[in-house]
């Protein structure tokens, strides 16, 4: 039967790519790119022939029917990012739900994604966290930031090189120069770094050398201690440690 096949693709190393990921892509009828220019590249490393459709954040809308309509007429899809996970801060979620909606199958396959391996190797507790992805560019950035304020779980986000300063200045600003932060940049690939410390060190870091290339911003939660706890019910039970 023919279904829809999200497949994540390396963030940087394209020895990443998994066994299942390339069998996929060898099979599908078609595959959808968010840029066609870069996904060849990747096609022809490991020698896949394939037709290649444009689908990104600017013309899915209008396109998402058509290709619904083209999976359930029999042939199967597999949809790619330029990097990592689609859906994950690239377009993805509106296909999935406009083939769910018509009854085809979805299958995403595991793979890469930059928030992970940032998380890991920040050093700060994973077991809990949010994902944050990018923040909005203007309106409603610092009311988005001021809601995380209280947040006690790791924060991860992601950032444009080209806003990486302007990012850690706000966050000296609502969550307090001396918060514990990490900040990966260039994951899997040759000039991979983490620069740890408080927010106030990384940004002295970061306005010395000038940030370069894809940014993954890991902010510690707020200390219970410092933090105000949502009252609990009268009848509560608690268990003690």
């Amino acid at each position: 039967m023919a279904k829809l096949y999200i497949v994540p693709t390396p963030i940087g190393n394209l020895d990443d790519i998994t066994l299942r990921a390339l069998n996929v892509l060898k099979e599908v009828d078609f595959i959808l790119a968010e840029d066609t220019r870069t996904s060849s590249v990747l096609l022809n490393h490991f020698g896949i022939e394939k037709r290649l459709q444009s689908y990104h954040k600017f013309n899915e809308h209008a396109v998402v029917q058509t290709v619904a309509a083209a999976i359930a007429a029999g042939r199967s899809a597999a949809l790619v990012s330029d990097a990592g996970t689609p859906g994950i801060s690239d377009p993805g979620f509106l296909l999935v739900r406009t083939c769910l909606e018509a009854g085809i199958e979805v299958e995403t396959l595991p793979g890469a994604t930059a928030l992970v391996p940032a998380l890991v190797q920040s050093g700060f507790p994973c077991d809990r966290f949010c994902f944050e992805g990018f923040l909005p560019q203007k309106k409603g950035r610092n009311k988005h930031l001021q809601a995380l304020a209280d947040e006690g779980r790791t924060m991860i986000f992601y950032e444009s090189p080209y806003r990486v300063v302007r990012c850690l200045e706000q966050f000296a600003e609502v969550f307090g120069p001396e918060r514990p932060i990490a900040v990966s940049r260039e994951l899997t690939k040759k000039f991979e770094e983490t620069v740890r410390g408080t927010i106030a060190e990384v940004l002295a870091h970061f306005r010395e050398h000038p940030p370069k290339g894809e940014f993954v911003l890991v902010v510690a939660g707020k200390p219970k201690e410092g933090r105000e706890e949502p009252d609990r019910p009268e009848n509560e039970e608690t268990v003690e440690d």
